[in-house]
């Protein structure tokens, strides 16, 4: 059961990557835990696409009581990114107080816009520093992003399967996605239901690149020779697809996988990669997982070439892409060699 997150509001509309103006924007979020007199023990998380800010809920066995990340020994911070659904500015919010919901005319949002919330998020929290800043898929770009913006804020960072651009193949993955949601004639109704058939394909497409063929093949495949129709298979993709829709809807999904398709750190500051990585400052450990179709590990790989001192580290997983959710306890492995605790809170 997801807890309620706070909600901050941001003194004044928020100046967009794109030119826009975003107004009266409210952002989500979950603390856990109590900030140390030094302030040298926040751990921030970043999250992933149809995630939100109750880290604790979805990165079980990472995050929780005996987990590496605990609230007795760290202020455990996560918000909810703008273009969501759970708590944080989106699609379904009215423009401005008294008009309708956004919908399908909701500005464009990039990462970097996402970290500018998050910068004055940490402003109004009062934190100074930031020991560790974590995440993993968009979360890992949001986090990357940080990271070159203030490379002086963060004493160490960690990410797991992302990358310093988000990829051709990536951009196409989402269109596709996008591409079905478009074909639901209910998606152009601008209703808060809108799109949900086109967003249950949507999310049975995403399925094929987050986890492995390997996976399916341990999970999905039948018990007998003599199936001909109603297969594992096909009935696992119709189910991921309900739960999405049950607690997703179709116009936040087309908004921030747009968002993911932003991701570029090198725009705007020379186009190569490698000299902006190298300016983070901060302890970098970077997790590729050997089975990732949608991030392969060469993207991780050219992370840890070029931010200065990085630790690369490669999970053997047939999970996939959500390998960086599943795999806690290969994670925590990782952590612990990579010494991202200190024995100073």
């Amino acid at each position: 059961m997801t807890s309620q997150p706070h909600l901050y509001t941001l003194p004044h509309p928020l100046p967009l990557e794109s030119g826009a103006l975003l107004p009266h924007v409210q952002i989500a979020y979950h603390t856990y835990g109590r900030l140390n007199a030094e302030g040298t023990n926040v751990i921030w998380v970043c999250h992933a696409l149809t995630a939100n800010s109750d880290v604790l809920a979805w990165w079980p066995g990472l995050f929780g009581p005996g987990c590496y990340y605990n609230a007795e020994e760290h202020f455990i911070v996560c918000a909810n990114i703008l273009g969501s659904c759970y708590g944080s500015t989106g699609p379904l919010n009215a423009r401005t107080p008294g008009e309708g919901p956004w919908y399908q005319a909701f500005p464009l949002l990039t990462v970097r816009d996402l970290v500018a919330a998050h910068e004055q998020l940490r402003q109004h929290l009062g934190i100074r520093h930031i020991h560790t800043l974590i995440g993993g898929s968009m979360g890992g770009q949001q986090a990357l992003e940080w990271a070159v913006q203030q490379p002086s804020l963060f004493s160490n960072l960690v990410v797991l399967a992302t990358n310093a651009r988000h990829s051709p193949w990536g951009i196409a993955f989402n269109e596709a996605q996008r591409l079905a949601i478009f074909a639901d004639a209910t998606y152009h109704t601008a209703s808060p239901t809108g799109g949900a058939a086109g967003l249950r394909a949507a999310r049975a497409t995403a399925l094929l690149s987050y986890r492995s063929y390997q996976a399916y093949g341990q999970t999905q495949a039948e018990p007998t020779d003599d199936q001909l129709t109603d297969f594992r298979a096909s009935a696992y993709q119709q189910y991921q697809g309900d739960k999405l829709v049950a607690r997703f809807n179709a116009y936040t999904y087309v908004a921030l996988s747009r968002t993911m398709d932003t991701h570029h750190l090198g725009r705007g500051r020379g186009g190569e990669l490698g000299p902006v990585l190298a300016g983070i400052q901060a302890r970098t450990l970077v997790i590729g997982i050997s089975s990732d179709v949608l991030f392969p590990p060469a993207e991780q790989q050219l992370l840890a070439r070029h931010i200065p001192g990085a630790m690369y580290a490669e999970m053997d997983s047939g999970f996939g892409h959500d390998g960086f959710l599943i795999e806690t306890a290969q994670i925590t492995q990782l952590l612990e060699q990579f010494h991202v605790r200190t024995a100073v809170y």
